[in-house]
């Protein structure tokens, strides 16, 4: 990695000028640059695995003199709500947490009463792009990892709309030190995940100095709020009223993929595909839930959240997928900033690209 990449990590023009997406334009990138033509089919070629160190998302212990790209790129996840950041070569930009993942394209579904707004509210239909990937020790079975689920919700439920919309985006994740989880059906997927740095030993220090730049670029470095929803689509002057807390689990009765040392994309795909055949078969559903009822307790390194009351209130259907170079370097999802009251946005961290508390 050089640092001429720092150029991409950083807010651009891109950034600058996004006005919203087409549910199309996003899928159809996503789909483009597949790593296999077709998923599991012999002779296509393994997919590329990258480790995520120190030297890879900062450039070393020491880098003096070059320029600070992990803080240029998380203060951009946080600034800039674009979809998809092409970069002027067209070759995207580096993800350097969670590098590899596969990319997931439904919809999602509110069923129930809920005292919240946007499309948190009864009756809510979104269309969903999201990502699955795994962090810490990587995507194989059996090791420590820490499963995530990010995506973007489109307001509309037409694939092919024509009128560009902003997106509301979610962060959902594992203790972000890591765990054993070995398959996803178990993976408890929260925007305020716990954290057990000393789980993932040496490689701990890479995410302490994580934890620091997300800590001098924002304010809470381990918490996800999910007000993007529950604005999204709300009308003007409504009082905002989001859930503090989301998790996602896969949907009880969800097939349970089998193989030892298996990698996670493969085992996402085989929810939705048969191996060899690029037709969908089947879809992937995760349930959503919320609660406003949390406590945090722990210190830094060692985090641990408790949670009272959670309630079911819809499901979000995947019934197609790809693993490709876009949706490893091309999509992006916005990580939403810091609110002290989190439905009052005045009480933002950044402003404007600017931490102001």
């Amino acid at each position: 990695m050089q640092d001429l990449e720092v150029g991409t990590e950083q807010f651009t023009d891109e950034d600058r000028l996004y006005s919203g997406s087409r549910f199309r334009d996003v899928v159809d990138a996503l789909m483009a640059n597949r790593y296999q033509k077709v998923w599991g089919r012999e002779g296509e070629p393994p997919l590329p695995q990258q480790e995520t160190t120190i030297k890879t998302v900062f450039g070393g212990l020491f880098s003096r003199g070059k320029p600070p790209r992990f803080e240029r790129a998380s203060e951009r996840t946080l600034d800039s709500g674009a979809d998809l950041r092409w970069g002027p070569d067209r070759r995207g930009f580096t993800r350097l947490l969670h590098p590899t993942g596969v990319g997931l394209i439904g919809r999602w579904e509110i069923t129930e009463d809920t005292p919240y707004t946007g499309y948190f509210a009864r009756g809510s239909n979104a269309l969903v792009v999201a990502r699955y990937s795994s962090g810490a020790g990587g995507n194989l079975r059996g090791r420590i990892r820490s499963m995530a689920l990010v995506g973007k919700l489109f307001p509309t439920t037409e694939s092919d709309h024509a009128t560009p919309l902003r997106t509301a985006n979610f962060i959902t994740q594992e203790d972000i030190g890591g765990t054993r989880t070995e398959y996803i059906n178990d993976a408890v997927l929260r925007n305020a995940p716990d954290v057990t740095v000393f789980r993932r030993g040496p490689a701990g220090t890479l995410l302490i100095k994580v934890a620091s730049v997300f800590s001098r670029v924002d304010q809470e470095p381990t918490i996800r709020q999910v007000y993007p929803i529950a604005e999204l689509g709300k009308p003007p002057g409504q009082p905002t009223r989001a859930p503090a807390f989301m998790q996602l689990l896969v949907a009880p009765g969800q097939s349970r993929i089998a193989g030892a040392d298996l990698d996670v994309r493969d085992e996402v795909m085989a929810h939705i595909f048969d191996k060899g055949d690029p037709v969908p078969k089947r879809a992937l559903t995760f349930t959503i839930e919320v609660t406003d009822e949390g406590n945090t307790s722990g210190a830094p390194f060692r985090v641990r959240r408790t949670f009272q009351r959670w309630r079911r209130i819809g499901t979000m259907v995947f019934d197609n997928a790809a693993i490709s170079y876009n949706g490893d370097h091309v999509i992006h999802f916005t990580h939403p900033t810091w609110r002290e009251d989190r439905n009052d946005p005045a009480t933002a961290t950044r402003i404007d690209g600017t931490k102001v508390r």
